[in-house]
């Protein structure tokens, strides 16, 4: 039943890839969808025996590597951790399976298509369950690779193809930080196996390694090392950018990716290596501020953004930074958490998004929306449910675990709690106001599109409406059901899955904070929606008038929209000079330059040019060769009597250059 779980999605992309052209596209989707839908169905069993039962499965398969002390074999753990995980992915990859049947339905390469999610889906379940890092790099790499082919499903869109380029280089650079950790592990523990490596840490606490004449924690670089590869993988500040350009993807590309695979895996691998985190505090201190600081940046940048797919794209990236800076404050369990009931709300959000650009053939622009609250109710419902979920409005399902995360950041008591604290109260402001400039843009202002885009709009179909009545669901009660038996004080729920000192719990101290404290986060909520309610709908021409007046504020504004200016500080300070070097002086100097007059151009001109003249010595005189001869033998020997001062010259090398020059010689004078 666990390898079934696992393989069935491989073996629904192989035949909807292999055999798409005989089957056509429902009888790719019917399969790909049924396979996903078993192995759903089969993650909640497993979900039951594990998590509940507390009957953890360890399967070990065939070996893979084995060179000298290096040994890596497939292995498949299935622990609290792993099962939470494999529910999540394939839960929302079969729901998003199904809503691709209807939403992709005219397009002809649709088998394509389902075979690149369900390999998609399958590399991210080789991802979770692999019980040694290297392993865990293997599906890191597949759902990279699947990324790619999704992103850039339609190939002949020039922005597909740069959007997909994009996430591919600036992932390679988070997965080399990746790789460089597992080699640093290996090389320290001489194991890539999960076991071996947690059972060894504590005996590494507070040891160093010399690097350049500087004394280094060791924990810590292997910690920050792994970091790396969150950054890239999880969309963390500085690698972030190829986020939001990933909505060039189809939208249930885009629901699959921010939901429950791609940009998860990076916040999973935290969690897995929490113990060598623990033990590496300036790693956490590294990771909760750079998660905050995501935090703030996407909520910020998201408050002007007009692409509909994009704004929730920063939501993503914005809830990430949530994700990652309580694991900084040692919240494994909440970050979890938080994971699992993002990806139930976030699904809905792309799938009603997606629902609402496919009623308007394909308009993305929300200034072009308007009015549609009338026309698309259940779409609008869903989205209404989605957004007050991601908001963290009261006893919903992003409530229980976004609230719980700022109490146990304030909870701290230090530079980092308070500072995560503040930054992620702000940004729910942020998040409540670009959540209901959403709503308003799409559905209350009049209408501002065209009319042959309303002519014939529908609401979702049946196919497209299953995954948000379940998603719907999640949105709602998720929260509550799970929040005690995840987080709840005394809970055994993960065993020893995630790893806390004790003197970093602090689900108890975030308890007895005090109330006002917890009421903070509900302020900031009320009054970015009444914020965006102001500006948008009762007094839409205040800011325009605000933006006209004020020189400072147009600058912010063009400021944020510009997401920071970090692509144009990449594009001039680093991408530029790099190629511009690649042409300019790797190729055109070195290569096309002094490398050819070195050798493939030069030597032999050079040698051309010698032999012409060296001709010219050839008289046919013997008496001229004999000259040459017992000049250049004098000058031999005048180099080797002088000794010691040319201590390099090989004196046997010599000899022999001599030997080989009076024999070539003497056999050149007697064929003559």
């Amino acid at each position: 039943m666990y390898l079934t779980l696992l393989f069935l999605p491989l073996y629904g992309s192989f035949i909807a890839l292999s055999f798409g052209r005989w089957i056509g596209a429902k009888g790719a989707s019917l399969i790909t969808t049924l396979c996903i839908g078993i192995s759903a169905l089969l993650s909640w069993i497993v979900f039951y025996e594990v998590a509940f039962c507390q009957s953890i499965c360890l399967l070990k398969g065939g070996y893979w590597i084995e060179s000298e002390l290096f040994d890596a074999s497939w292995g498949f753990l299935f622990d609290s951790l792993t099962v939470v995980m494999c529910v999540v992915v394939t839960t929302i990859s079969s729901l998003v399976h199904l809503y691709a049947t209807s939403y992709m339905s005219e397009d002809p390469h649709l088998p394509r298509f389902m075979s690149y999610l369900s390999i998609f889906t399958f590399f991210m379940l080789i991802l979770v369950s692999a019980d040694n890092y290297l392993q865990m790099f293997f599906g890191w790499e597949g759902i990279g690779l699947a990324s790619f082919l999704l992103i850039n499903f339609w190939f002949t869109r020039l922005q597909a193809n740069k959007a997909a380029t994009k996430a591919m280089i600036v992932n390679r650079v988070g997965d080399l930080g990746l790789a460089l950790g597992i080699f640093g592990l290996f090389a320290t523990f001489k194991s890539v196996d999960y076991a071996t490596i947690f059972a060894c840490v504590p005996a590494f606490a507070n040891q160093s390694f010399i690097f350049f004449n500087t004394e280094i924690d060791l924990l810590t670089t292997l910690a920050v090392l792994l970091f790396v590869g969150v950054l890239g993988k999880s969309a963390q500040l500085g690698l972030h950018t190829w986020l939001p350009d990933a909505m060039e993807g189809p939208t249930p590309v885009s629901a699959l990716i921010h939901a429950a695979t791609l940009v998860t895996a990076g916040v999973f691998m935290i969690a897995r290596s929490s113990i060598i985190f623990e033990y590496a505090p300036t790693a956490c201190l590294i990771v909760c501020f750079i998660g905050a600081m995501t935090s703030f940046f996407a909520a910020t940048t998201g408050i002007v953004q007009n692409d509909l797919k994009r704004v929730i794209a920063y939501s993503t990236c914005s809830q990430l930074g949530y994700m990652v800076f309580i694991c900084g404050l040692s919240g494994y369990s909440i970050s979890i958490f938080h994971l699992m009931n993002h990806a139930f709300f976030k699904a809905l959000l792309f799938l009603s998004a997606g629902a609402v650009i496919h009623a308007l053939s394909d308009e993305q622009d929300m200034r072009k929306f308007g009015g549609l609250v009338q026309l698309i109710p259940f779409t609008y419902m869903m989205i209404i449910i989605g957004s007050l979920a991601l908001i963290g409005f009261p006893f919903l399902t992003g409530f229980y675990s976004k609230d719980t995360i700022l109490e146990i950041a304030f909870a701290n008591y230090n530079i980092s709690g308070s500072f995560a604290y503040w930054l992620g109260s702000l940004s729910v402001c942020f998040t409540s106001y670009y959540s209901f400039r959403l709503i308003f843009l799409t559905f209350f202002t009049s209408v501002n599109g065209y009319k042959s885009s309303y002519s014939h709009i529908h609401d979702a179909p049946l196919a497209m409406a299953i995954p948000f009545i379940i998603l719907s669901f999640g949105s709602l009660f998720i929260g509550y059901y799970a929040k005690d038996m995840m987080i709840g004080g005394g809970s055994d729920f993960w065993g020893n899955t995630l790893f806390t000192l004790p003197q970093n719990s602090l689900i108890f101290e975030s308890e007895i904070i005090p109330q006002y404290v917890k009421f903070i986060p509900l302020f900031f909520t009320f009054f970015g929606a009444s914020l965006s309610y102001y500006i948008i709908l009762k007094n839409p021409s205040f800011s325009f008038q605000l933006l006209k007046k004020n020189n400072i504020l147009r600058k912010i504004y063009g400021f944020l929209n510009k997401r920071w200016l970090f692509d144009k500080i990449y594009n001039d300070w680093i991408a530029g000079p790099v190629l511009f070097f690649g042409y300019q002086i790797s190729f055109k100097v070195i290569d096309k330059g002094a490398l050819e007059l070195l050798g493939p151009t030069g030597i032999p001109t050079t040698i051309k040019n010698f032999s012409r003249q060296l001709i010219k010595i050839q008289s046919g005189f013997i008496y001229h060769y004999a000259f040459m001869m017992l000049i250049g033998l004098t000058f031999l020997l005048s180099i080797i009597s002088l000794g010691t001062s040319y201590w390099w010259l090989d004196s046997q090398l010599l000899i022999i250059f001599i030997g080989a020059y009076i024999f070539y010689h003497s056999v050149y004078l007697l064929s003559k």
